[in-house]
């Protein structure tokens, strides 16, 4: 993989992102309005129930979560459907560019929008007084591999969406249950749930995420393996299914 193309690629996606302001500005705004409304319900006094942490720092580690998913995987697979039903990445595929360079520059691309959103969610947090992260080493290679997995389940996605008008139904469908199975947006204590929650990959990256955020705690390994696991998944499917033209199979 040439470095000189890489870099190349991973400029023309962040110019195509930001020349978009207002699709940027909601990327960046609906998780700091999520922050908000939950400071503003919640507060941010030591809870009990959450093991001693206050109900911001939970939401802190849950919201970057949040944002790490919806750019790495719901925007990634929106995006690659609406190119593919446009003819982009066909006429992509025509040209010089290696499919792992054109990859690769949306995986950078969509981190360096996930070091920026998780980076306004602690700077919102300082603001309501949360204690910044604990472990930063291990927050750094949790966004890191969290943002490769996502990424890697969103080309997967991508690669079942039949057309672009159906991409969001599709991402959302998938999303926004395990979302809410997974203790997002509130404590989960059906049992139950927590272990269904548990096989898939969004619970394991609250967790390890929390544990750097809030509980100063180490990497749970069984979490970061489940991760681990469903972006090779992730990459398996979208090696096996990616289609670069809009022609049904």
């Amino acid at each position: 993989m040439s470095t000189r193309m890489l870099s190349h690629q991973i400029r023309y996606e962040q110019l195509s992102f930001w020349r978009n302001p207002q699709s940027a500005a909601f990327t960046f705004v609906f998780p700091v309005v999520i922050f908000v409304i939950f400071g503003l319900v919640f507060g941010n006094k030591p809870d009990h129930d959450m093991g001693g942490i206050t109900p911001l720092q939970y939401y802190s580690a849950t919201i970057a979560a949040y944002s790490v998913m919806g750019a790495c995987y719901s925007q990634l697979a929106i995006t690659l459907a609406l190119r593919r039903q446009t003819g982009i990445l066909k006429r992509l595929r025509a040209t010089p560019l290696p499919a792992g360079t054109y990859f690769g520059g949306l995986v950078v691309h969509c981190i360096v929008l996930c070091i920026i959103e998780v980076g306004i969610i602690i700077g919102m947090g300082a603001a309501y007084g949360v204690t910044p992260p604990h472990r930063w080493f291990e927050m750094i290679v949790t966004l890191i591999v969290g943002a490769a997995a996502f990424c890697s389940l969103g080309v997967a996605v991508s690669s079942i969406i039949s057309n672009a008008d159906a991409a969001p139904a599709v991402v959302q469908f998938v999303f926004f249950p395990l979302m809410f199975i997974s203790g997002t947006y509130f404590q989960i204590t059906s049992h139950g749930l927590i272990h269904l929650a548990d096989v898939f990959p969004v619970r394991p990256f609250n967790r390890l995420l929390l544990n750097s955020f809030a509980y100063d705690k180490g990497f749970d390994a069984q979490a970061l393996l489940t991760l681990i696991a469903w972006g090779v998944l992730g990459g398996l499917v979208a090696v096996r299914r990616f289609r670069w033209d809009p022609r049904p199979e």
